[in-house]
Formats: structure tokens, sequence, C-alpha cells
């Protein structure tokens, strides 16, 4: 069983290899727009590969249009969001467990309630801004009965940061600068992740 599993490794990275440059193929199209949105909202509750990669491409093909593209990308990955509380919400047991188990999340599914359950919206802005895999958060919104107002203006929030801070780079420094996102991104994520706790936290106290 054990060698079986690691035979399947390779095969599993080879597809997802052949899905990355099939995508990066249809970016590179006149269509390339749609496809960052397509993407976008397919990555928030069953795509494996984050919208950031592309959204790149294509600032760095086009970084005028940086803002257009953050825009669309966050509100694909939104929309998306949406499809996954749904997914978690009304077929957690089925579809949204199948998913779960495909990128091998189930061992994370009692983590992310707790964190729902101490943190609540504060736990959806940081899977919507961070490298932590969307999907399992968005599914597990709707399984959980997330307050769904405030998960999609929290979603919005997160998303359309995290977007827009690539766009805005690329946008001010051109093409040199996408080196500097690829290596130092999780870096720059949790920066912005510690300004927006301190947001959520500002407001609470002014609320």
């Amino acid at each position: 069983m054990a060698g079986q599993a690691e035979a399947d490794v390779p095969q599993k990275l080879s597809l997802l290899q052949r899905v990355y440059n099939r995508c990066m193929e249809w970016i590179q199209t006149p269509a390339g727009v749609w496809a960052l949105f397509f993407i976008a909202v397919a990555e928030s509750s069953f795509f494996p590969i984050p919208p950031d990669v592309f959204l790149i491409a294509l600032c760095v093909g086009a970084p005028k249009k940086s803002f257009k593209f953050a825009l669309i990308c966050s509100l694909g990955s939104v929309i998306g969001g949406a499809i996954g509380y749904g997914l978690g919400l009304g077929f957690m047991d089925t579809v949204g467990q199948s998913i779960l188990n495909l990128y091998g999340l189930q061992d994370k599914y009692a983590l992310v309630q707790e964190l729902y359950q101490q943190y609540d919206a504060l736990a959806v802005g940081a899977a919507g801004f961070t490298p932590l895999p969307y999907k399992l958060f968005t599914i597990t919104a709707g399984a959980f009965k997330i307050d769904f107002v405030t998960f999609m203006v929290v979603s919005l929030v997160a998303r359309s940061a995290r977007f827009f801070l690539v766009s805005a780079l690329i946008y001010k420094f051109g093409a040199p600068v996408q080196y500097f996102i690829n290596r130092y991104f999780n870096i720059l994520t949790l920066v912005f992740l510690g300004l927006l706790i301190g947001g959520f936290i500002l407001i609470k106290v002014v609320l």
C-alpha cells in the first residue's frame, strides 16, 4: 500500500503540471481575462492552483491593466467562495468531503472548526489573504453555517487585499518585481495579515 501511495505522488504532480501548463496557455490567449476569472472561481472551491500565478502573468504582460486584473480575480475568487460555502452547507457529506479528501485536508477540518469558533470572521480573513487553502475555509464555513453575509464581506476584503497587493507591486515596479513576489510572497502576506488583523481589532474597539 505504501509503495502504491508513493507511486501515485509523481502521477498527481504530473497531472498538476499539465493542468498548470494548460492554464498558462489559456492565459496567453485573448480570452486570458476570462481564464483568470474562472480559475479564481474554481480555486476557491475545488481547483488546486492559486490564481496568483496567473494574475502575475497577466499583470507582467500588461502592467497598466494590473488593477483591472486584480478586480476580476477578486470578484471571481469571492464568487467561488460562495460556491464553496454552498457545497459545505448542502453537500458536505458528499461533494465537500470528497474535495477535502482529494487534497488531504481531512485532518485540518477540525482545526478550522476551532478557528471559526474562536475567531469567526477573522478566520475567513486570514484564509482569504494568506497562502492557506482557501477552499478548506469556504467549504467549512458552509458546513458550520457561518453567517453568510459576514463571510462574503470579509472574503471580499481579504481576497481583494491579497490580489491588489500583487497587482500594485507589478504596476509600480514592473516585471522585475515578479521574482521578489515569488520568493517573498509568504512574508508579504503575513505582514499584511497583521495589518488586516489590526484593522479588525480597531473596528471592534471603535464600534
